[in-house]
Protein backbone atom coordinates (compact mmCIF):
# COMPACT_ATOMS: atom_id res chain seq x y z
CA UNK A 1 0.00 0.00 0.00
CA UNK A 2 1.12 3.36 -0.87
CA UNK A 3 1.41 6.40 1.34
CA UNK A 4 0.26 10.00 -0.44
CA UNK A 5 0.79 12.92 1.89
CA UNK A 6 -1.43 15.45 0.80
CA UNK A 7 -0.62 18.59 2.75
CA UNK A 8 -0.82 17.80 6.53
CA UNK A 9 -2.44 14.40 5.79
CA UNK A 10 -1.83 11.35 4.85
CA UNK A 11 -3.73 9.46 2.41
CA UNK A 12 -3.47 5.65 2.14
CA UNK A 13 -3.75 4.25 -1.75
CA UNK A 14 -3.96 0.88 -2.02
CA UNK A 15 -2.30 -0.96 -5.88
CA UNK A 16 -5.82 -0.49 -7.24
CA UNK A 17 -5.75 3.05 -6.97
CA UNK A 18 -2.19 3.83 -8.42
CA UNK A 19 -3.03 5.38 -12.49
CA UNK A 20 -0.52 6.10 -15.00
CA UNK A 21 -0.94 9.99 -14.46
CA UNK A 22 -2.41 10.71 -18.10
CA UNK A 23 -3.82 13.84 -18.26
CA UNK A 24 -7.56 12.95 -20.10
CA UNK A 25 -7.58 16.53 -22.09
CA UNK A 26 -4.67 15.83 -23.95
CA UNK A 27 -3.00 13.05 -23.26
CA UNK A 28 0.04 14.75 -22.06
CA UNK A 29 1.76 12.66 -18.38
CA UNK A 30 2.65 14.63 -15.07
CA UNK A 31 4.40 12.73 -12.76
CA UNK A 32 2.03 14.86 -10.07
CA UNK A 33 -0.83 11.82 -11.08
CA UNK A 34 0.86 9.35 -9.78
CA UNK A 35 -1.32 8.65 -7.41
CA UNK A 36 -5.12 8.51 -7.81
CA UNK A 37 -6.61 12.18 -7.21
CA UNK A 38 -8.69 12.72 -3.80
CA UNK A 39 -12.65 12.57 -4.81
CA UNK A 40 -14.47 15.68 -4.08
CA UNK A 41 -15.40 14.07 -0.87
CA UNK A 42 -12.38 13.26 0.17
CA UNK A 43 -10.88 17.00 -0.64
CA UNK A 44 -13.59 18.52 1.48
CA UNK A 45 -12.22 16.17 4.77
CA UNK A 46 -8.87 17.17 3.95
CA UNK A 47 -9.09 20.03 4.13
CA UNK A 48 -11.24 20.30 7.22
CA UNK A 49 -8.49 18.05 9.02
CA UNK A 50 -5.75 21.06 7.91
CA UNK A 51 -7.83 23.58 9.54
CA UNK A 52 -8.81 21.29 12.30
CA UNK A 53 -5.17 20.41 12.77
CA UNK A 54 -4.77 23.73 14.45
CA UNK A 55 -7.37 23.94 16.07
CA UNK A 56 -8.03 23.32 19.64
CA UNK A 57 -11.53 21.32 19.69
CA UNK A 58 -12.14 18.54 21.87
CA UNK A 59 -12.55 15.33 19.42
CA UNK A 60 -16.01 14.45 19.96
CA UNK A 61 -17.02 17.93 19.09
CA UNK A 62 -14.65 17.92 15.92
CA UNK A 63 -16.36 14.61 14.65
CA UNK A 64 -19.98 15.94 15.40
CA UNK A 65 -18.63 18.97 13.16
CA UNK A 66 -17.18 16.98 10.08
CA UNK A 67 -19.95 14.42 9.53
CA UNK A 68 -22.89 14.59 7.79
CA UNK A 69 -25.81 14.38 9.90
CA UNK A 70 -28.43 12.50 7.28
CA UNK A 71 -29.20 11.97 4.01
CA UNK A 72 -32.45 10.87 2.45
CA UNK A 73 -32.83 8.75 -0.83
CA UNK A 74 -35.61 9.21 -3.06
CA UNK A 75 -36.42 6.81 -6.38
CA UNK A 76 -39.98 7.84 -7.87
CA UNK A 77 -41.49 7.27 -11.21
CA UNK A 78 -42.90 9.64 -13.64
CA UNK A 79 -45.09 8.52 -16.67
CA UNK A 80 -43.38 10.36 -19.74
CA UNK A 81 -43.36 8.88 -23.31
CA UNK A 82 -45.61 5.98 -22.56
CA UNK A 83 -44.07 4.48 -19.77
CA UNK A 84 -42.71 5.18 -16.20
CA UNK A 85 -39.83 6.67 -16.23
CA UNK A 86 -37.83 6.19 -12.15
CA UNK A 87 -35.76 9.00 -11.37
CA UNK A 88 -32.79 9.29 -8.06
CA UNK A 89 -32.24 12.14 -6.21
CA UNK A 90 -31.45 13.06 -2.75
CA UNK A 91 -31.42 15.58 -0.04
CA UNK A 92 -28.23 15.53 2.30
CA UNK A 93 -28.45 17.53 5.84
CA UNK A 94 -25.01 18.38 7.00
CA UNK A 95 -25.13 20.27 10.26
CA UNK A 96 -28.39 21.82 11.98
CA UNK A 97 -26.03 24.33 14.56
CA UNK A 98 -28.15 26.44 13.14
CA UNK A 99 -32.07 26.24 11.12
CA UNK A 100 -33.43 25.96 8.72
CA UNK A 101 -30.57 24.20 6.78
CA UNK A 102 -29.67 26.04 3.28
CA UNK A 103 -28.29 24.61 0.00
CA UNK A 104 -29.38 23.99 -3.79
CA UNK A 105 -30.60 21.32 -5.77
CA UNK A 106 -28.67 20.22 -8.72
CA UNK A 107 -29.54 18.28 -11.75
CA UNK A 108 -27.06 16.22 -13.58
CA UNK A 109 -26.50 12.73 -14.48
CA UNK A 110 -22.89 12.67 -12.14
CA UNK A 111 -24.98 13.15 -9.01
CA UNK A 112 -24.29 10.59 -6.51
CA UNK A 113 -24.40 10.54 -2.50
CA UNK A 114 -21.02 11.43 -2.23
CA UNK A 115 -20.85 14.61 -3.77
CA UNK A 116 -23.79 15.74 -2.28
CA UNK A 117 -22.57 15.04 1.31
CA UNK A 118 -19.39 17.33 0.56
CA UNK A 119 -21.37 19.95 -0.91
CA UNK A 120 -23.33 20.73 2.39
CA UNK A 121 -20.44 19.77 4.55
CA UNK A 122 -19.21 23.22 2.41
CA UNK A 123 -22.96 24.70 2.62
CA UNK A 124 -22.50 24.29 6.56
CA UNK A 125 -18.97 26.43 6.30
CA UNK A 126 -19.80 28.50 3.67
CA UNK A 127 -22.67 30.06 5.77
CA UNK A 128 -21.00 30.55 8.61
CA UNK A 129 -18.24 32.06 6.91
CA UNK A 130 -20.83 34.65 5.53
CA UNK A 131 -22.86 35.04 8.42
CA UNK A 132 -25.81 33.76 7.13
CA UNK A 133 -27.79 31.84 9.82
CA UNK A 134 -28.33 28.70 8.48
CA UNK A 135 -26.91 25.18 8.26
CA UNK A 136 -26.14 23.16 5.27
CA UNK A 137 -28.00 21.34 3.35
CA UNK A 138 -27.86 19.82 -0.68
CA UNK A 139 -29.58 18.19 -2.84
CA UNK A 140 -29.89 16.60 -6.51
CA UNK A 141 -31.34 15.10 -8.71
CA UNK A 142 -29.77 12.22 -11.38
CA UNK A 143 -30.94 13.99 -14.44
CA UNK A 144 -29.89 15.91 -18.20
CA UNK A 145 -32.22 18.66 -17.95
CA UNK A 146 -31.06 18.63 -21.50
CA UNK A 147 -33.46 15.13 -22.48
CA UNK A 148 -36.89 16.15 -21.46
CA UNK A 149 -39.01 19.37 -22.62
CA UNK A 150 -40.00 21.83 -20.67
CA UNK A 151 -43.49 20.31 -19.42
CA UNK A 152 -41.66 16.79 -18.56
CA UNK A 153 -39.34 18.91 -16.23
CA UNK A 154 -41.84 20.22 -14.64
CA UNK A 155 -43.54 17.25 -13.80
CA UNK A 156 -40.12 15.28 -12.99
CA UNK A 157 -39.39 18.82 -10.36
CA UNK A 158 -42.63 18.98 -8.51
CA UNK A 159 -42.50 14.83 -7.84
CA UNK A 160 -38.92 15.39 -6.12
CA UNK A 161 -40.29 18.53 -4.56
CA UNK A 162 -43.13 16.11 -3.52
CA UNK A 163 -41.08 13.59 -2.14
CA UNK A 164 -39.28 15.79 -0.16
CA UNK A 165 -41.76 18.32 1.10
CA UNK A 166 -44.08 15.20 2.73
CA UNK A 167 -40.95 14.61 4.44
CA UNK A 168 -40.10 18.28 5.64
CA UNK A 169 -37.40 18.57 3.52
CA UNK A 170 -38.44 21.13 2.15
CA UNK A 171 -39.92 23.86 4.75
CA UNK A 172 -39.33 27.75 5.37
CA UNK A 173 -38.36 27.10 8.71
CA UNK A 174 -36.44 23.49 8.17
CA UNK A 175 -34.88 23.06 4.85
CA UNK A 176 -34.88 25.94 2.08
CA UNK A 177 -33.26 24.98 -1.46
CA UNK A 178 -32.08 27.42 -4.05
CA UNK A 179 -30.45 26.85 -7.39
CA UNK A 180 -27.38 24.94 -8.47
CA UNK A 181 -26.10 23.23 -11.68
CA UNK A 182 -28.80 22.32 -14.16
CA UNK A 183 -31.42 24.51 -11.91
CA UNK A 184 -32.47 28.28 -12.02
CA UNK A 185 -35.78 30.33 -10.91
CA UNK A 186 -37.95 28.13 -13.70
CA UNK A 187 -37.42 25.14 -11.14
CA UNK A 188 -37.74 27.15 -7.99
CA UNK A 189 -41.11 28.99 -9.19
CA UNK A 190 -42.33 24.47 -9.07
CA UNK A 191 -41.02 24.17 -5.75
CA UNK A 192 -42.74 27.19 -3.86
CA UNK A 193 -45.91 26.29 -6.06
CA UNK A 194 -46.17 22.78 -4.98
CA UNK A 195 -44.82 23.37 -1.58
CA UNK A 196 -47.97 26.05 -1.70
CA UNK A 197 -50.25 23.34 -3.07
CA UNK A 198 -49.81 20.96 -0.04
CA UNK A 199 -49.52 23.87 2.38
CA UNK A 200 -52.67 25.86 1.87
CA UNK A 201 -52.57 27.80 5.31
CA UNK A 202 -48.81 28.62 5.52
CA UNK A 203 -48.45 31.82 5.03
CA UNK A 204 -44.99 31.72 4.73
CA UNK A 205 -45.00 29.30 1.94
CA UNK A 206 -42.67 31.31 -0.50
CA UNK A 207 -39.83 31.16 2.30
CA UNK A 208 -39.41 26.96 1.20
CA UNK A 209 -37.00 28.09 -1.24
CA UNK A 210 -35.14 31.12 -3.04
CA UNK A 211 -34.05 31.99 -6.05
CA UNK A 212 -36.96 32.31 -7.59
CA UNK A 213 -38.24 34.63 -10.09
CA UNK A 214 -39.20 38.39 -8.95
CA UNK A 215 -43.25 38.10 -9.53
CA UNK A 216 -43.05 34.42 -7.52
CA UNK A 217 -41.61 35.99 -4.52
CA UNK A 218 -38.10 36.30 -5.78
CA UNK A 219 -35.55 39.17 -4.64
CA UNK A 220 -33.95 41.91 -7.62
CA UNK A 221 -30.33 41.12 -7.71
CA UNK A 222 -30.05 36.90 -6.88
CA UNK A 223 -29.86 35.95 -10.68
CA UNK A 224 -26.23 38.04 -10.56
CA UNK A 225 -25.59 37.10 -6.87
CA UNK A 226 -23.11 34.66 -6.90
CA UNK A 227 -21.05 36.40 -10.35
CA UNK A 228 -21.20 40.02 -8.39
CA UNK A 229 -19.49 38.09 -4.74
CA UNK A 230 -17.25 36.85 -6.97
CA UNK A 231 -16.56 40.48 -8.32
CA UNK A 232 -16.75 42.03 -4.65
CA UNK A 233 -14.48 39.50 -2.90
CA UNK A 234 -11.49 40.19 -5.87
CA UNK A 235 -11.94 43.90 -4.98
CA UNK A 236 -11.78 43.38 -1.48
CA UNK A 237 -8.53 41.37 -1.93
CA UNK A 238 -7.14 44.35 -4.04
CA UNK A 239 -7.66 46.05 -1.12
CA UNK A 240 -4.43 45.39 0.92
CA UNK A 241 -1.06 45.32 -0.45
CA UNK A 242 0.13 42.68 1.69
CA UNK A 243 -2.17 40.06 -0.07
CA UNK A 244 -1.49 41.57 -3.66
CA UNK A 245 2.35 40.93 -2.70
CA UNK A 246 1.79 37.09 -2.04
CA UNK A 247 0.65 36.75 -5.29
CA UNK A 248 2.88 38.94 -7.21
CA UNK A 249 0.69 41.60 -8.07
CA UNK A 250 0.25 45.36 -8.13
CA UNK A 251 -2.15 48.39 -8.55
CA UNK A 252 -5.94 47.52 -8.96
CA UNK A 253 -7.86 45.34 -11.24
CA UNK A 254 -7.78 47.60 -14.25
CA UNK A 255 -5.81 45.94 -16.87
CA UNK A 256 -5.67 42.41 -14.94
CA UNK A 257 -5.66 39.75 -17.23
CA UNK A 258 -8.50 37.54 -16.58
CA UNK A 259 -9.25 33.59 -17.64
CA UNK A 260 -12.88 32.18 -17.24
CA UNK A 261 -13.86 28.98 -17.42
CA UNK A 262 -17.59 28.24 -17.70
CA UNK A 263 -19.84 31.35 -18.82
CA UNK A 264 -22.91 29.76 -16.92
CA UNK A 265 -24.52 32.26 -14.81
CA UNK A 266 -21.75 32.88 -12.27
CA UNK A 267 -18.67 33.05 -14.77
CA UNK A 268 -20.87 35.58 -17.57
CA UNK A 269 -21.62 37.67 -14.55
CA UNK A 270 -18.39 37.69 -13.25
CA UNK A 271 -16.72 38.16 -16.05
CA UNK A 272 -19.40 40.69 -17.36
CA UNK A 273 -18.87 42.73 -14.08
CA UNK A 274 -15.08 42.52 -13.96
CA UNK A 275 -14.81 43.82 -17.68
CA UNK A 276 -17.42 46.33 -17.69
CA UNK A 277 -17.21 48.16 -14.02
CA UNK A 278 -13.62 47.41 -12.92
CA UNK A 279 -11.53 47.58 -16.41
CA UNK A 280 -10.23 43.97 -16.14
CA UNK A 281 -9.48 42.14 -19.64
CA UNK A 282 -11.19 39.11 -20.36
CA UNK A 283 -8.28 37.25 -22.29
CA UNK A 284 -9.76 33.47 -22.38
CA UNK A 285 -13.10 32.36 -21.76
CA UNK A 286 -13.72 28.01 -21.54
CA UNK A 287 -16.85 26.50 -22.59
CA UNK A 288 -17.84 22.67 -23.13
CA UNK A 289 -17.27 22.93 -26.73
CA UNK A 290 -13.64 24.70 -26.68
CA UNK A 291 -12.23 27.83 -25.56
CA UNK A 292 -11.95 31.73 -26.94
CA UNK A 293 -8.58 33.64 -26.79
CA UNK A 294 -7.96 37.15 -27.38
CA UNK A 295 -4.90 38.91 -25.76
CA UNK A 296 -6.73 42.54 -26.40
CA UNK A 297 -9.81 41.26 -24.40
CA UNK A 298 -13.18 39.59 -25.18
CA UNK A 299 -16.19 40.48 -25.04
CA UNK A 300 -18.35 38.88 -22.88
CA UNK A 301 -21.78 40.20 -23.55
CA UNK A 302 -21.23 39.00 -27.18
CA UNK A 303 -19.81 35.72 -26.12
CA UNK A 304 -22.89 35.26 -23.80
CA UNK A 305 -25.38 36.02 -26.68
CA UNK A 306 -23.37 33.78 -29.00
CA UNK A 307 -23.69 31.11 -27.16
CA UNK A 308 -27.80 31.51 -26.46
CA UNK A 309 -27.85 31.17 -30.03
CA UNK A 310 -25.27 28.93 -31.26
CA UNK A 311 -25.29 26.71 -28.17
CA UNK A 312 -21.54 26.79 -27.61
CA UNK A 313 -18.37 29.02 -28.67
CA UNK A 314 -17.21 27.50 -31.95
CA UNK A 315 -17.60 29.90 -34.48
CA UNK A 316 -17.26 33.15 -32.22
CA UNK A 317 -15.62 35.59 -35.02
CA UNK A 318 -13.53 38.01 -32.63
CA UNK A 319 -11.80 35.27 -30.83
CA UNK A 320 -9.13 32.40 -31.54
CA UNK A 321 -10.86 29.15 -30.81
CA UNK A 322 -8.84 26.19 -29.39
CA UNK A 323 -11.08 23.03 -29.37
CA UNK A 324 -9.23 21.56 -26.34
CA UNK A 325 -10.32 24.06 -23.95
CA UNK A 326 -8.40 22.35 -20.80
CA UNK A 327 -4.89 23.78 -22.09
CA UNK A 328 -6.46 27.69 -21.85
CA UNK A 329 -6.64 27.02 -17.81
CA UNK A 330 -2.57 27.10 -18.42
CA UNK A 331 -2.24 30.17 -20.32
CA UNK A 332 -0.63 33.26 -18.39
CA UNK A 333 -2.94 35.29 -16.67
CA UNK A 334 -3.42 37.27 -13.76
CA UNK A 335 -6.44 35.61 -12.29
CA UNK A 336 -8.33 32.36 -13.55
CA UNK A 337 -11.65 32.04 -12.41
CA UNK A 338 -12.99 28.12 -12.64
CA UNK A 339 -16.97 28.97 -12.66
CA UNK A 340 -18.12 25.42 -13.39
CA UNK A 341 -17.24 22.27 -12.14
CA UNK A 342 -15.41 20.44 -9.50
CA UNK A 343 -12.00 19.24 -9.67
CA UNK A 344 -10.83 20.73 -12.79
CA UNK A 345 -7.70 21.88 -11.51
CA UNK A 346 -5.93 18.72 -10.13
CA UNK A 347 -2.72 17.07 -9.94
CA UNK A 348 -2.55 16.54 -13.57
CA UNK A 349 -2.22 20.38 -14.33
CA UNK A 350 -1.76 22.03 -11.33
CA UNK A 351 2.33 22.71 -11.73
CA UNK A 352 1.07 24.34 -15.29
CA UNK A 353 -1.37 26.54 -14.08
CA UNK A 354 0.32 30.50 -14.72
CA UNK A 355 -2.33 32.25 -12.89
CA UNK A 356 -1.08 34.37 -10.10
CA UNK A 357 -5.23 34.45 -8.76
CA UNK A 358 -7.15 31.94 -8.68
CA UNK A 359 -10.88 32.20 -7.68
CA UNK A 360 -13.15 29.54 -7.00
CA UNK A 361 -16.61 30.46 -8.51
CA UNK A 362 -17.78 26.85 -8.29
CA UNK A 363 -17.44 24.48 -5.57
CA UNK A 364 -14.36 22.52 -5.43
CA UNK A 365 -12.53 23.38 -9.17
CA UNK A 366 -9.25 22.84 -6.96
CA UNK A 367 -8.60 19.46 -5.79
CA UNK A 368 -6.70 18.97 -2.53
CA UNK A 369 -3.80 17.68 -4.09
CA UNK A 370 -3.36 20.50 -6.28
CA UNK A 371 -3.71 22.67 -3.09
CA UNK A 372 -0.69 22.12 -2.24
CA UNK A 373 1.58 22.48 -5.61
CA UNK A 374 -0.21 25.49 -6.59
CA UNK A 375 0.34 27.12 -2.57
CA UNK A 376 4.06 26.19 -3.19
CA UNK A 377 4.47 27.91 -6.38
CA UNK A 378 2.72 31.03 -4.56
CA UNK A 379 -0.07 30.88 -6.37
CA UNK A 380 -3.21 32.53 -4.16
CA UNK A 381 -6.36 31.11 -3.82
CA UNK A 382 -9.50 32.64 -2.73
CA UNK A 383 -11.77 29.42 -2.12
CA UNK A 384 -14.90 28.27 -2.97
CA UNK A 385 -16.02 28.61 0.87
CA UNK A 386 -16.12 32.43 0.80
CA UNK A 387 -15.32 33.35 -3.09
CA UNK A 388 -19.04 31.96 -4.59
CA UNK A 389 -20.68 32.80 -1.00
CA UNK A 390 -22.56 35.89 -2.92
CA UNK A 391 -25.57 32.93 -3.66
CA UNK A 392 -26.34 32.27 -0.39
CA UNK A 393 -25.84 35.39 1.25
CA UNK A 394 -28.42 37.27 -1.63
CA UNK A 395 -30.62 33.57 -0.82
CA UNK A 396 -30.50 34.65 2.90
CA UNK A 397 -31.76 38.03 2.05
CA UNK A 398 -34.73 36.70 0.09
CA UNK A 399 -36.03 34.18 2.95
CA UNK A 400 -36.01 37.28 4.89
CA UNK A 401 -38.07 38.90 2.47
CA UNK A 402 -40.72 36.16 2.31
CA UNK A 403 -40.40 36.33 5.53
CA UNK A 404 -41.42 39.80 6.11
CA UNK A 405 -44.25 40.04 3.16
CA UNK A 406 -42.14 43.75 1.99
CA UNK A 407 -39.72 44.30 -0.49
CA UNK A 408 -37.05 45.89 0.83
CA UNK A 409 -36.73 50.09 0.59
CA UNK A 410 -40.79 50.16 0.01
CA UNK A 411 -40.54 51.87 3.12
CA UNK A 412 -37.96 54.29 3.39
CA UNK A 413 -37.08 55.24 -0.28
CA UNK A 414 -38.99 58.17 -0.85
CA UNK A 415 -38.30 59.19 3.21
CA UNK A 416 -35.03 59.08 1.68
CA UNK A 417 -35.26 60.99 -1.13
CA UNK A 418 -37.24 63.80 0.33
CA UNK A 419 -34.18 64.43 3.12
CA UNK A 420 -31.79 64.51 0.20
CA UNK A 421 -33.98 66.95 -2.02
CA UNK A 422 -34.18 69.44 1.24
CA UNK A 423 -30.10 69.31 1.68
CA UNK A 424 -29.61 70.35 -1.62
CA UNK A 425 -32.31 73.11 -1.87
CA UNK A 426 -30.48 74.37 1.03
CA UNK A 427 -27.02 74.17 -0.59
CA UNK A 428 -28.40 76.14 -3.85
CA UNK A 429 -30.41 78.55 -1.52
CA UNK A 430 -27.29 79.65 0.35
CA UNK A 431 -25.45 79.83 -3.37
CA UNK A 432 -27.75 82.10 -4.61
CA UNK A 433 -27.60 84.14 -1.43
CA UNK A 434 -24.22 84.42 -1.40
CA UNK A 435 -24.29 85.33 -5.04
CA UNK A 436 -21.17 83.26 -5.78
CA UNK A 437 -22.73 81.57 -8.77
CA UNK A 438 -21.42 78.02 -7.20
CA UNK A 439 -23.62 75.27 -8.72
CA UNK A 440 -23.86 71.38 -7.89
CA UNK A 441 -21.42 69.25 -10.60
CA UNK A 442 -23.56 67.79 -13.45
CA UNK A 443 -25.18 64.76 -12.83
CA UNK A 444 -24.27 65.24 -8.82
CA UNK A 445 -28.15 66.18 -8.02
CA UNK A 446 -30.07 63.19 -10.09
CA UNK A 447 -27.98 60.52 -7.95
CA UNK A 448 -27.72 62.08 -4.67
CA UNK A 449 -31.80 62.32 -4.52
CA UNK A 450 -32.05 58.81 -5.81
CA UNK A 451 -33.19 56.90 -3.33
CA UNK A 452 -32.08 53.24 -3.06
CA UNK A 453 -34.56 50.54 -3.99
CA UNK A 454 -34.08 46.67 -3.65
CA UNK A 455 -31.43 46.11 -6.07
CA UNK A 456 -29.38 48.78 -4.45
CA UNK A 457 -29.64 47.60 -1.22
CA UNK A 458 -29.34 43.85 -1.73
CA UNK A 459 -26.07 44.80 -3.37
CA UNK A 460 -24.86 46.42 -0.24
CA UNK A 461 -25.86 44.25 1.75
CA UNK A 462 -23.44 41.64 -0.38
CA UNK A 463 -20.63 44.15 -0.46
CA UNK A 464 -20.57 44.34 3.01
CA UNK A 465 -20.98 40.38 3.73
CA UNK A 466 -18.39 39.76 1.29
CA UNK A 467 -16.33 42.60 3.04
CA UNK A 468 -16.02 41.01 6.45
CA UNK A 469 -15.83 37.71 5.55
CA UNK A 470 -12.73 38.25 3.58
CA UNK A 471 -11.42 40.49 6.41
CA UNK A 472 -12.34 37.69 8.85
CA UNK A 473 -9.90 35.20 6.38
CA UNK A 474 -7.41 38.21 5.86
CA UNK A 475 -7.33 38.70 9.86
CA UNK A 476 -6.44 34.73 10.23
CA UNK A 477 -4.26 34.88 7.08
CA UNK A 478 -1.75 37.22 8.04
CA UNK A 479 -1.59 36.93 12.08
CA UNK A 480 -0.62 32.87 12.28
CA UNK A 481 2.16 31.68 11.16
CA UNK A 482 0.49 28.16 11.09
CA UNK A 483 -2.27 28.76 8.73
CA UNK A 484 -0.37 28.70 5.34
CA UNK A 485 -3.21 30.12 2.73
CA UNK A 486 -6.53 31.92 2.99
CA UNK A 487 -8.49 28.35 2.20
CA UNK A 488 -6.97 27.12 5.89
CA UNK A 489 -8.03 30.59 7.53
CA UNK A 490 -11.74 30.48 5.81
CA UNK A 491 -12.23 26.89 7.75
CA UNK A 492 -10.99 27.40 10.67
CA UNK A 493 -13.44 31.31 10.95
CA UNK A 494 -16.08 29.33 9.83
CA UNK A 495 -15.81 25.91 12.14
CA UNK A 496 -14.84 28.23 14.82
CA UNK A 497 -18.61 29.76 14.49
CA UNK A 498 -19.95 26.31 13.94
CA UNK A 499 -18.46 25.04 17.27
CA UNK A 500 -19.47 28.11 18.84
CA UNK A 501 -23.27 27.52 17.82
CA UNK A 502 -23.29 23.89 19.00
CA UNK A 503 -21.47 24.85 22.45
CA UNK A 504 -24.29 27.34 23.13
CA UNK A 505 -26.92 24.64 22.68
CA UNK A 506 -24.86 22.93 25.12
CA UNK A 507 -23.07 19.92 23.25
Amino acid sequence: MALCKIGATNVHIGPESLQCGMDASNGRKDMNANFKEPSFRESVDLMFNRAVAVMDLPPGLEEKIRVCNATYTVRFGVRLRGQIQTFTGYRSVHSEHMEPVKGGIRYALGVNQDEVEALAALMTYKCALVEAPFGGSKGGLCIDPRDWDEDEMERITRRFAYELIKRDLIHPSQNVPAPDMGTGEREMAWIADQYARMNTTDINSRACVTGKPLNAGGIAGRVEATGRGVQYALQEFFRDPRDMEKAGLTGSLDGKRVIVQGLGNVGYHAAKFLAEEDGAIITGIIERDGALVNADGIDVEAVHQWIVKNGGVTGYPDATHVPDGAVVLEEECDILIPAALEGVINLTNADRIKASVIVEAANGPVTAGADDILREKGVVIIPDLFANGGGVTVSYFEWVKNLSHIRFGRMQRRQEEGRHQLMVDELERLSADAGTGWTLAPGFKEKYLRGAGELELVRSGLDDTMRAAYQSMREVWHSRDDVPDLRVSAYLVAIDRVAASYRAKGL
